[in-house]
């Protein structure tokens, strides 16, 4: 044993079971979109509730993802990591043909911040999101287009930017 990781067969021993049901594959497909948009829809409509009753919370919730997502955009095109797909001989599950920028995951992180946004307005719905938010992150590894570390980092920055909504 070299103490090397082997990514290659790590994904596939995680993509066998999706590989042998084609069903399953359209299904994580379908839940990947579903849930990325869900987030992406139900966010503006939490803003402009938030601003209907006049709570000015809004301005926070607007402020912190959009200042961390364009910091954190930065950070992932400094890093420009390769994703698993093109540094291990596999095929993901979701197709993909983006190269390189897949630390920290952005689908995770922004899903992450948008989650402690609602947190910090109503505790139920924001836990529900961030619960979302994991099983996007699992989604995201399975399909192949990101390392787990990459939606790991992309889960941290989202929370610990987000907290900056409670202060």
């Amino acid at each position: 044993m070299t103490g090397k990781f082997d990514y290659e067969q790590f994904y596939s021993r995680i993509s066998v079971p999706f590989r042998k049901h084609p069903a399953f594959i359209r299904a994580l497909n379908l839940l990947n979109r579903c849930l990325t948009g869900t987030v992406y829809v139900v966010y503006p409509l939490f803003l402009m509730w938030l601003i209907w009753k006049r709570d000015s919370r809004w301005i926070r919730a607007a402020a912190v993802p959009a200042v961390f997502f364009v910091l954190l955009s930065a950070v992932r095109k400094k890093i420009d990591r390769p994703r698993p797909y093109e540094t291990w001989n596999l095929s993901p599950l979701i197709k993909k043909d983006t190269r390189g920028h897949s630390m920290p995951s952005r689908h995770i992180f922004s899903s992450a911040v948008i989650s402690m946004a609602f947190l910090s307005v109503c505790v139920p719905m924001g836990i529900f999101f961030l619960i979302w938010t994991c099983l996007l992150a699992v989604i995201r590894v399975l399909g192949g287009v990101h390392y787990p570390s990459d939606v790991a980092c992309g889960l941290l920055a989202g929370i610990l930017s987000g907290l900056l909504m409670f202060v």
